[in-house]
This record gives C-alpha cells, sequence and structure tokens, in this order.
C-alpha cells in the first residue's frame, strides 16, 4: 500500500526540520512542506484550507473549537511557545512602573484574539490582580494602519474595545492616545525611540522563570492542525503525526546540547540549554495533553473569561481520542 500524500505548512523551525526534510517519518505519510511566513499561513488556512496540515494560532484554533461545525483537528504539538512578560511595552512618561499601574489606563493590541494577548491579559488578571474591564481597550495593527480581528469574539458585557483600523500601536503610544500596548511583536516605537516608550519588565526573563516555577504554566501560541475533512477519513494520521514531530523534536534538543559541536550559530547554546533542563525539567519542550496540562487548562479559562471561545472549552475536547490514548507493554 502506497504512502498517504499530506501537504503541511509551518514556519521553517529547526525543532521540526527533520520531519519537513524526510530525516524522521512519520509512518505512513509522505510530506510535501510548505515554508511560507507564519502570519500567511494562518490568513491562508483559515480563510482558504489550503493545506492538509496547517500551523495555526492556538487562539484562533480554540476559538473555531468552541463554534458549530468546526471545520479543524488539532493535534497537541506546539511548534511556538513563548512567555509573554517581555511583551507589556509602556509610555515611560504615564509613570507607570509596576504591572498594576495598568488599570485604569488606554492599552493597544494587535488582535484580541491573538494568543500573545490573551496570555499576557491572563498574566494582568491571574498574577496581577488587574480588572481587564478597568481598562480601555484599543484593537490595531503593531506598525500598520487598517489589521482587523480575525475570528468571531463573544465579549463579555464589560470589556470596552474599540477598533483603530485608521491607525497603528505605535502611532498611538508616540502620539500619546495609548499609554501601553500588549504585543508579541515589538513595536517600532519601542524599537526607535526607547526613550519614550519602554518594556513594563525590563528583567522579564527571571519573572518568567519565577512564573514557570509557581504556575507550571509555559504559554503555547501555536498549534498543529488538520483539515476534519482529511482526519476524519485517515484518523490514524493523527498518532503518527505526533510520533513524527516529536522524533523531529528531540533531535533537534539534542543538538543544541551537544558541545561537540556547534548545531546553532549561538555561543553558549548547550548551556542555555542545560540551565533550561534545571528550571523546567529534562523535558524542556513537551508535546502532549499530559504535561501542558496545567498552560492547557489555564489557556481555555483565559480564553472564556476574555470573549475569545463561545463556551467553556475541556481540555479533554481540544484533540481527538486517538492522540490521548497510549499503549503500555
Amino acid at each position: 500500500m502506497s504512502n498517504l500524500h499530506l501537504t503541511i505548512a509551518l514556519g521553517d523551525y529547526d525543532h521540526t526540520r527533520d520531519l519537513m526534510s524526510g530525516r524522521v517519518r512519520a509512518e505512513g505519510i509522505d510530506i510535501t512542506p510548505i515554508h511560507v511566513p507564519v502570519e500567511e499561513i494562518f490568513f491562508r488556512f483559515t480563510k482558504f484550507q489550503e493545506w492538509d496540515v496547517s500551523e495555526l494560532s492556538f487562539a484562533k484554533t480554540i476559538s473555531i473549537l468552541s463554534q458549530p461545525d468546526p471545520w479543524l483537528v488539532p493535534i497537541p504539538v506546539f511548534p511556538s511557545r513563548a512567555f509573554r512578560h517581555s511583551s507589556i511595552y509602556v509610555r515611560a512618561d504615564r509613570k507607570i512602573e509596576k504591572v498594576s499601574d495598568l488599570a485604569g489606563k488606554k492599552v493597544g493590541l494587535p488582535e484580541w484574539a491573538q494568543t500573545a494577548a490573551i496570555y499576557s491579559r491572563g498574566l494582568l488578571a491571574h498574577d496581577f490582580g488587574v480588572d481587564l474591564s478597568s481598562i480601555d481597550w484599543y484593537q490595531a495593527g503593531v506598525n500598520d494602519a487598517g489589521r482587523k480581528e480575525k475570528v468571531a469574539l463573544k465579549l463579555p458585557c464589560n470589556i470596552r474595545l474599540t477598533p483603530r483600523p485608521d491607525a497603528s500601536l505605535s502611532s498611538m503610544l508616540l502620539d500619546g492616545s495609548l499609554d501601553a500596548v500588549l504585543s508579541a511583536r515589538p513595536p517600532n516605537a519601542f524599537l526607535q525611540q526607547s526613550d519614550v516608550v519602554k518594556r513594563l519588565i525590563p528583567d522579564y526573563r527571571m519573572a518568567e522563570a519565577d512564573y514557570w516555577s509557581r504556575t507550571g504554566i509555559f504559554p503555547i501560541m501555536h498549534v498543529m492542525a488538520i483539515k476534519r475533512t482529511v482526519f476524519e477519513q485517515n484518523p490514524w494520521i493523527a498518532t503518527n503525526l505526533l510520533e513524527g514531530f516529536e522524533s523531529a523534536k528531540e533531535r533537534s534538543v539534542e543538538r543544541a546540547k551537544d558541545i561537540t559541536a556547534s548545531s546553532f550559530p549561538l555561543p553558549w547554546i548547550s548551556d542555555y540549554a542545560a540551565q533550561s533542563e534545571q528550571i523546567m525539567g529534562p523535558d524542556i519542550w513537551p508535546y502532549g495533553i499530559d504535561h501542558n496540562y496545567k498552560t492547557l487548562s489555564a489557556f481555555t479559562q483565559y480564553a472564556f473569561e476574555q470573549g475569545v471561545t463561545h463556551r467553556k472549552m475541556e481540555v479533554e475536547e481540544l484533540f481527538p481520542p486517538q492522540v490521548q490514548a497510549k499503549v503500555k507493554v
């Protein structure tokens, strides 16, 4: 029997490259990789469903799942993860010195349903006690005008969100119409005028390590999703793809830890990998459900509280049963 051919679109990550190149195989599957910028991947997959399998924003994925007749099936493979303490930018002249000072301020974000923004707002509400309804929220592109929400929202009645298609977050920071911005991508206002705009948490790496040690949450940004029509015809591919991605990721981490030769053009990369293991344990980039349960549970809660999902999703609803069962011998 010939292998099943799948088109898979995702960013060109080292920890997925061995599977995409064929050095690692997903049993029974031949892959045609599609590498384009992730913003383009998200847009084309959600609007046109051009590929069989795609990397996708976790926020867009969970929003689609919470609505009737979802057209995708995610698997617990997480190409992109990042703590977001670094993503809070404030005007230096607004006397915002701690996170709780954001209460009552005007805060911008690229999209309400952006994954990074959901985690950042969850951080504000659950870790720093900020009432999200006390903030006047504005939605706009980070550096360009015209960005719009990609999914239907179900905002709480006490949330004030104003779209600003005529402006960018950077321009509004510089002209003073915003006090702060939550953005995964650093705004040009910060990169070009750091005397005007600063990070609210400058020592974010230490804050993030402390957050991990207290909560066990390692924010998941992106997930791999299969078109439902493809999955329903071939349900076995969920497990086989998960295993293939796991093997590719393990090889990437081993390359990072290898001190014999440098696989990455970064000094001390093996030391950073060892430090990460000391903080987070032996699996520093876990796939699957069990090792990510706290993160998945927190995200489903944040997304529902903030009106990104249309109902409260349980972790067990997110992924098909094929990837939740384990063989024991």
